[in-house]
Parts: C-alpha cells; structure tokens; sequence
C-alpha cells in the first residue's frame, strides 16, 4: 500500500521482520570480530576493566554459582512466604508446604550446584597434572 506523506507503507510486522534479520547479521559480525580482536588475541596487554571484561567474556571467572545462591535464598524466602496463604483454608497443608517446600528447593538446588561443583573438581585436576 503506497501512502502519499510516508511513501510505502510496510506495517509493524514486515519492519519487526526485516530489524529481526538485520539484529542476527550484525550479531554474527560483531560476535565473530570481537572474538577474533579482543578474546583471541594473546598479545593484548589488558588491565583494569578491560582484563576484567576478556576474563568475563572467555567464561574464566564463573558466576553461575553466586546466581544459584541468590536464587535459592529468593525462592526459599518465596516458598516460606507464600506458605501462609495456606493458613486460612488448611492448617495441615500450610505445614506441609512450610515444612517440605524448602527441603525440595534445597534439593532442587543442591543437584544443580553439584555441577559446579564437579567441574570445579575437574578443572583443579586438569590444573595439577599439567604439572
């Protein structure tokens, strides 16, 4: 449909459609040049927060286990909270929930950070034996 102040007129969808392709392209660019630039480069001589961003960037400093911690704190606090909903409609229950609810989480928990944990291990034997 042509629009004689605007010119063509694509609609939202076809616009979101053509920025959707155009975000993957740069992406690839900039994800291929800043790892062949920045992250591959051995020569570079970093410090402050750029050597920060590189370690950051090549997965050398680990934060998936302070993410994991802060989440169990937020969802053990959610479980414990929301177990007095149960209160006015069955006193059983909300004990159940009060009771079990965080056992579950910290099991929940527990398992994904034993990942983390073996490949902390992993990463430490890898270390000694190149010794």
């Amino acid at each position: 449909m042509y629009d004689l102040n605007y010119g063509y007129n694509m609609g939202p969808s076809v616009a979101s459609m053509v920025w959707a392709v155009l975000a993957v392209i740069l992406a690839i660019i900039g994800g291929i040049l800043v790892y062949i630039l920045f992250l591959n480069n051995k020569k570079l001589k970093l410090s402050g927060i750029l050597a920060w961003l590189k370690n950051f960037l090549n997965f050398n400093t680990m934060m998936l286990e302070t993410i994991l911690k802060v989440l169990y704190l937020i969802a053990t606090i959610y479980v414990i909270l929301s177990s007095f909903s149960l209160i006015g409609t069955s006193f059983i229950g909300f004990l159940i929930y009060l009771t079990l609810g965080p056992i579950i989480v910290r099991i929940i928990f527990e398992s994904s950070l034993m990942f983390i944990m073996i490949w902390k291990n992993t990463q430490e034997i890898s270390k000694n034996t190149k010794k």
